[in-house]
């Protein structure tokens, strides 16, 4: 599944990437496909990958492989209904975050991200060449789906609080509009977890039937206008420090795809999760400014809290492991890549970020 093989699969050599338009037209299918997003149009930094992905497929195959993207609702709703809709072969794919299915297996998750599991970069390096895609897609085989990264939102945040939480008692009842694995590590510390579609949040903020809610970041939270009605803006999110999304495929049809055109779904893909990433990156900085000066609250989770929220965590996956051989074999996978990633990253990236924090708190940058 990585690249190199899909481009010896297509017959191009690195010197012949730059042909692979006018190769693959020559005698290529005509398709005409169709894929589901989990996203909403107005979220259109996650939805925009699957038109980036759409639009570098036209392109690379002269038009004649067509894929029309639909939002969540045109076709099938959002959320885990895309996949399920892809494996079904309703749509021939989608675009989704994978642990939207945790609740079918909690296994879905580590290819997006799991509580204090990989930042965008390790996840990456993960995926593309430390087995992480094989892996799942092994894992995958076994719902009727091939699975290719398709962007990531980076280190996303804590979310929003209508109280200040300064320690693990002040979490305990805290309805929060949080799902999956971070859900079920917040549950052990007393947390209510809830899930709210993303339409219907601020209206239970506003209202007091929930406390508390999670969405990925300033730029996309700016929108959703979290901050008028529950202040405290928490950070880091633990349970998603480099939240990977996926071009998921029905099995059967992606099997039918000629060998040039899996190469060039393959980079298109590996664009689009470039691209996602890049934007956000780009966004982030002028947005959480804006929400400060709107109001918001920037506060950070306590030590306590986040080594209450690791320890949780540990013991969430050892107890899933017991009864899930799947989840086992990818979280110690996971796990040993984990270790070896964050061995090299406070070596030298650590230390030039710790240094360059200081120079901007300095006001010298």
């Amino acid at each position: 599944m990585q690249r190199r093989e899909f481009l010896k699969a297509a017959g191009l050599g690195a010197a012949g990437t730059a042909l692979a338009a006018p190769a693959i037209a020559q005698g290529a299918p005509e398709l005409k496909w169709r894929l589901t997003s989990s996203f909403p149009k107005a979220l259109d930094t996650i939805y925009g990958a699957a038109e980036t992905f759409a639009k570098y497929i036209r392109e690379g195959s002269d038009g004649k492989f067509d894929i029309q993207v639909f939002a969540a609702g045109e076709i099938v709703p959002g959320g885990a209904a895309a996949a399920d809709a892809a494996a079904a072969g309703t749509v021939e794919m989608c675009h989704t975050a994978s642990y939207y299915n945790w609740g079918k297996d909690p296994t879905f998750a580590f290819a997006t991200a799991v509580p204090f599991g990989l930042n965008s970069r390790m996840q990456n390096a993960w995926m593309y060449f430390g087995g992480g895609i094989e892996l799942m897609n092994e894992f995958y085989a076994k719902h009727g789906l091939v699975g290719l990264p398709g962007g990531n939102t980076g280190a996303q945040m804590g979310g929003w609080f209508r109280k200040e939480i300064n320690t693990v008692e002040d979490l305990k009842g805290v309805k929060m509009r949080i799902g999956g694995f971070g859900g079920k590590v917040a549950s052990k510390l007393g947390v209510v977890p809830q899930m709210i579609p993303g339409g219907d949040i601020y209206p239970a903020l506003e209202k007091g039937t929930i406390d508390a809610t999670e969405w990925v970041g300033p730029y996309d939270d700016e929108k959703l206008g979290f901050f008028k009605v529950a202040p405290y803006y928490y950070y880091p999110g633990w349970w998603e420090g480099g939240a990977m999304l996926h071009f998921m495929f029905n099995q059967a049809k992606y099997n039918e795809l000629p060998p040039a055109y899996k190469s060039l779904v393959f980079t298109a893909a590996q664009a689009a999760n470039s691209d996602m990433q890049a934007k956000y990156d780009a966004f982030n900085p002028a947005a959480i400014k804006r929400l400060v000066a709107g109001g918001a609250q920037l506060r950070p989770f306590s030590q306590e809290i986040m080594d209450a929220c690791f320890k949780a965590a540990v013991e969430t996956y050892d107890e899933i492991s017991a009864t899930n051989a799947d989840f086992k074999k990818v979280y110690e996978a996971m796990k040993a890549y984990r270790a070896e990633e964050y061995l090299w990253f406070q070596v030298s990236e650590a230390t030039y970020d710790n240094f360059m924090f200081g120079k901007q708190r300095a006001g010298e940058l």
